[in-house]
């Protein structure tokens, strides 16, 4: 019913959805289609409106044109005959903070929230040349709330920094060479008294904190939590990816878990990826025929996995409708 064959209407799509608070692109493409990743296909975007998707609110109403094989976007009341309405294709708003904070997500931010600033995938030196605490006031071992620490090194105009601690190595499951660190998020600290002279630190007070923090951890300013509206999609040249961990630390994620895919910007991966999560098969020997030989079962697929954050050669991902548990060395592809 589309122009992609892969991109399938449920038996059952509904002829329209009224959008409400707390929608997401995912859930409502899941009402209308086999795969949400198909959502771009069937609203005809090109790869510019994929990243920058044009906004859709809460009292829209999303409709299914049977005869094209495409969704359509109206405003409820817009008009009294559904014709009229499914003839109104997606159209470009003026981007502000207060049309942002009603606009609906691609995923649900509250089960990645976390995640969108912190934890933190860095290069081996990555940190070797950021802010670092070189002292606290009273020569406190560990710094709580309210504390004084001293900073050396450029702030770059910045005033909020967040805390972070070289973490565990994240090994590539094919290769098993290092390829980034998941750096600790520590808390957070806000500049109080610059320094004057270069051999004074400047003086920060701790905000926050979340894990224990002292002498030679590092700084990096906070960054704009941004909002993730980008429609769901296929990456757009074939990628097979392994998953490299399950955050913390341990070797099962189940769906809503985070995971670290060893592919990343480097390999064409954006935020709003999505990739087919796969097993592959079991070797095992046919004792049915007498000659006991050596068979591969077929690779299991069992889920999909949304990537909503990128790094050079890392990714993070949300599991999504999974059948099984996602294991650590699983194959994250190209949708089929």
């Amino acid at each position: 019913m589309s122009g992609n064959a892969r991109c399938t209407f449920l038996p059952n799509a509904p002829d329209q959805h009224v959008v409400v608070r707390g929608d997401t692109l995912w859930g409502i493409s899941g009402r209308f289609l086999q795969q949400p990743w198909c959502w771009p296909q069937v609203w005809d975007m090109n790869r510019d409106q994929i990243r920058n998707p044009h906004w859709i609110y809460p009292g829209q109403i999303v409709y299914f044109d049977r005869v094209t094989g495409r969704l359509r976007l109206g405003a409820a009341g817009a008009a009294d005959n559904a014709g009229d309405t499914q003839n109104v294709k997606l159209s470009p708003r003026i981007r502000s903070d207060e049309l942002d904070g009603e606009a609906i997500a691609s995923i649900s931010l509250s089960e990645i929230g976390q995640f969108l600033t912190q934890p933190l995938i860095i290069d081996a030196d990555e940190l070797a040349g950021t802010p670092r605490i070189v002292a606290t006031r009273e020569n406190r071992v560990v710094l709580g709330n309210d504390d004084t620490a001293y900073v050396r090194g450029d702030l770059q105009g910045h005033n909020d920094f967040q805390v972070f601690r070289a973490g565990k190595p994240l090994k590539d499951p094919s290769s098993g060479k290092i390829i980034g660190y998941e750096a600790a998020f520590l808390g957070t600290m806000l500049l109080q008294r610059a320094s004057r002279a270069d051999n004074e630190p400047h003086s920060f007070v701790v905000t926050r904190v979340k894990e224990e923090i002292g002498v030679g951890d590092r700084l990096l300013p906070v960054e704009p939590k941004p909002f993730i509206n980008t429609a769901p999609h296929p990456p757009l040249e074939a990628v097979e990816a392994r998953i490299v961990s399950v955050y913390g630390g341990v070797s099962q994620a189940g769906q809503n878990q985070i995971v670290t895919i060893n592919r990343g910007r480097n390999d064409g991966i954006d935020i709003g990826t999505v990739l087919q999560l796969q097993r592959l098969g079991k070797t095992m020997t046919d004792t049915t025929s007498g000659r006991k030989e050596v068979i591969r079962l077929p690779d299991e697929r069992y889920g999909n996995l949304f990537v909503f954050r990128v790094f050079n050669n890392i990714s993070y991902g949300l599991v999504m409708q999974v059948r099984d548990t996602v294991q650590v060395g699983d194959i994250a592809s190209s949708p089929e």
